[in-house]
């Protein structure tokens, strides 16, 4: 029974151009270091081979400060370290608003977009996603709005996160340019963008996936339910095999599907963003990679 191979080679983001890593590295926690502790963790994960960095304008916020505190961290380190910045393909997103919440109007992303950079530091990032879709946005005006941040030269590709099948489908639609990416939740324990119809529409389109919370929200780390526990279980027979961590051996999986999921590492721990390279030693058979499905869901296949 062949293995599903996974390389270490970079893959085009969508039909943007760009050539990204097949993992990236996110800022969700990012906010709450240092500058120092901030370059460390990201020469952590370029020195794994990841070109690709999450972040978003809401990063940092905990309810009822901090707005925009990833990306202004981030922004320090590469005033401090300007050379890393040429091995990024840097990635934000806009669109939430506490307390509104969603707001994905003109006036607003534009002013979100220039703000972002502003914080960051930079004058371009190579992608910009709607981080929530508004559902009092017309795909129409978000469409133009996305074209003319690109027309602008402050952004190269576009996508959204977290949008619906019908919505991705709208958008993609109406824009004249590519919808180079879509960032939904995905994980042994997020089953939806195999069952929704997302996967085998982004395969259609060629839409890079970029999966964010692949450990579950941390769920697979220290499972607490029979859920979690049987999938840990299956995850775990790869990851002995493999020599390999439960966490290096769930991101090999996500990666493994044929619509080349790039999972978005969290940890701001440096020992495992070290981790990130062991993906590659860890080798799934279609039976091994049906046994954690099958433990997730809990019933057998038809």
């Amino acid at each position: 029974m062949s293995d599903l191979i996974l390389t270490p080679d970079s893959r085009p983001l969508g039909k943007s151009g760009l050539q990204v890593s097949p993992i990236a590295w996110g800022m969700w926690r990012f906010g709450h270091s240092s500058p120092q502790e901030g370059q460390k963790l990201i020469e952590a994960a370029m020195a794994t081979g990841v070109s690709l960095y999450d972040t978003a304008d809401i990063y940092g916020f905990n309810g009822s400060g901090g707005f925009g505190d990833a990306e202004s961290l981030l922004g320090q380190v590469l005033k401090a370290a300007p050379g890393l910045r040429a091995r990024m393909v840097l990635a934000t997103k806009g669109g939430i608003t506490p307390p509104v919440p969603y707001d994905s109007s003109r006036d607003y992303l534009m002013r979100a977009l220039d703000n972002s950079l502003r914080r960051m530091g930079v004058e371009q990032v190579e992608l910009y996603q709607i981080h929530r879709p508004d559902i009092l946005a017309h795909h129409q005006e978000v469409a133009r709005t996305l074209e003319d941040m690109v027309t602008s030269g402050k952004v190269r590709a576009i996508g959204v996160s977290n949008y619906t099948v019908a919505q991705t489908r709208a958008i993609a639609a109406l824009l004249t340019i590519p919808l180079a990416s879509h960032q939904p939740e995905f994980s042994p324990l997020h089953l939806e963008p195999i069952e929704n119809g997302l996967f085998d529409l982004t395969m259609e389109k060629d839409i890079a996936i970029l999966a964010w919370s692949p450990l579950g929200g941390g769920r697979l780390g220290d499972p607490q339910d029979e859920r979690g526990k049987r999938v840990a279980a299956a995850l775990d027979v790869v990851a002995e095999e493999a020599g390999v961590s439960r966490a290096a051996a769930t991101y090999a999986w996500v990666m493994a599907h044929p619509a080349r999921a790039i999972p978005i590492v969290g940890t701001q721990n440096v020992a495992r963003i070290a981790e990130i390279a062991d993906v590659y030693k860890v080798r799934w058979t279609r039976a091994r990679w049906y046994e954690v499905l099958v433990a997730s869901r809990g019933e057998r296949l038809p």
